[in-house]
């Protein structure tokens, strides 16, 4: 426990509670460390709020209210130094719906969608879906294990005359790059040169390891703001995806307009009265809650990191800067990203995520989740460190 208010250890037994991340598990023996998706119980003034709202009784439909909006405004504020206006900001049920309307708002089908791999593998989905290509730029693997932007491969990807949107994720999911704002700025200073909108999945912005700061892409200058499109939502922050409530900024009045036709017109442009209790009781009183996660998921990636390098000093995990995933370089192994997520999961009772699903450059990595009890993290890397070692 690393705060004397909220006990991250605390067992939460998720089982047969209709849990994605646990019940999609073959049989009870399997640690499930793949879905982003956390163990521990919500944030105790979430949980105050739901259980005000619950009281009332009636579950109709929700009217989104100013706080809603003020809650977002004054986090970011507050929290990272960017000012947004009310005016600027839609709200939808997801960043995956987000991201897929701004898509069907900002392009036409047949045009070319950047992405930086590997990357998230519902921006495949979501630019497939809209009858877009997307043009897979891989991000520079470096000698340290680090992940770093490959600007000539970028520049050539955004000067094609097709190509008119980059979808970026700010923090990088799953390669753990938090970007700096030099690298945010050289990037926009690309996508302004060649006429190419961006898209920013900044959903993972909270959950930082220490000595790393996010910066919201939209931030870096006024002409980022007016050529960036956030999606953001606190629900990977303060495990609340379930409740699904997330937001949209864009300042360019025109392009806002076209966005929230597309959210009608795809039929996300609701929030149920859960999800907004939940959303603005986060915003507006969860900063000491994620201030201990943040804490706590570092001890995580710390004891992960340490095991690991001792037993297995052949593999090489990415060093993490932000979020709760950790991401593994597994080729020493001479098998597949595949064939390795299948041994951990048959003979470690393991399941990671098998990094060839984001993008050709994700193939020879696994991806997992230690954002669980440290007994949980403890026992999972004994698993996969037998299972590679064997």
């Amino acid at each position: 426990m690393n705060n004397k208010n909220f006990n991250f250890d605390e067992i939460i037994n998720r089982r047969d509670t209709h849990s994605v991340k646990w019940d999609h598990c073959p049989n009870d023996e399997v640690i499930p460390m793949w879905v982003a998706d956390m163990d521990f119980k919500a944030a105790p003034c979430i949980i105050e709020a739901l259980q005000k709202r619950l009281s009332h009784e009636v579950m109709g439909y929700a009217n989104v209210p100013e706080e809603f909006y003020h809650s977002i405004i004054n986090w970011f504020d507050r929290r990272h130094n960017w000012h947004i206006d009310r005016d600027w900001i839609d709200y939808t049920t997801g960043v995956v719906p987000a991201v897929d309307a701004v898509l069907r708002a900002i392009t036409t089908p047949g045009e070319k969608v950047v992405i930086l791999t590997p990357v998230y593998n519902c921006f495949f989905t979501c630019i497939e879906s809209n009858k877009c290509t997307p043009v897979e730029v891989p991000l520079t693997y470096n000698s340290d294990y680090s992940y770093s932007i490959n600007y000539d491969a970028l520049e050539k990807a955004l000067s094609d005359d097709n190509t008119r949107t980059l979808l970026f994720c700010n923090p990088h999911n799953p390669a753990g790059r938090v970007w700096r704002r030099e690298e945010l700025q050289r990037v926009n200073d690309m996508c302004i040169k060649h006429g190419v909108k961006v898209i920013s999945d900044e959903i993972h912005c909270e959950m930082m390891m220490p000595g790393h700061h996010y910066t919201p892409f939209a931030s870096i200058s006024q002409e980022a703001q007016g050529n960036c499109i956030t999606c953001g939502s606190p629900s990977k922050s303060f495990n609340i995806a379930g409740l699904q409530a997330a937001f949209i900024v864009s300042s360019d009045p025109d392009v806002k307009a076209l966005i929230n036709k597309a959210l009608i017109d795809n039929q996300v442009c609701n929030l149920n009265p859960f999800g907004l209790e939940a959303f603005m009781a986060a915003y507006n009183h969860g900063e000491s809650w994620i201030e201990a996660l943040n804490e706590y998921l570092s001890g995580n990636f710390q004891l992960m990191r340490e095991m690991m390098e001792l037993e297995l000093p052949a593999f090489h995990i990415t060093p993490t800067e932000g979020s709760y995933l950790a991401w593994i370089d597994v080729t020493p192994t001479g098998k597949t990203s595949t064939e390795v997520t299948q041994k951990l999961l048959d003979d470690g009772k393991v399941l990671v995520n098998d990094g060839a699903m984001y993008g050709k450059a994700g193939e020879g990595f696994i991806r997992i989740n230690f954002a669980t009890q440290r007994s949980v993290v403890k026992e999972a890397t004994q698993r996969i460190i037998k299972a590679m070692k064997e």
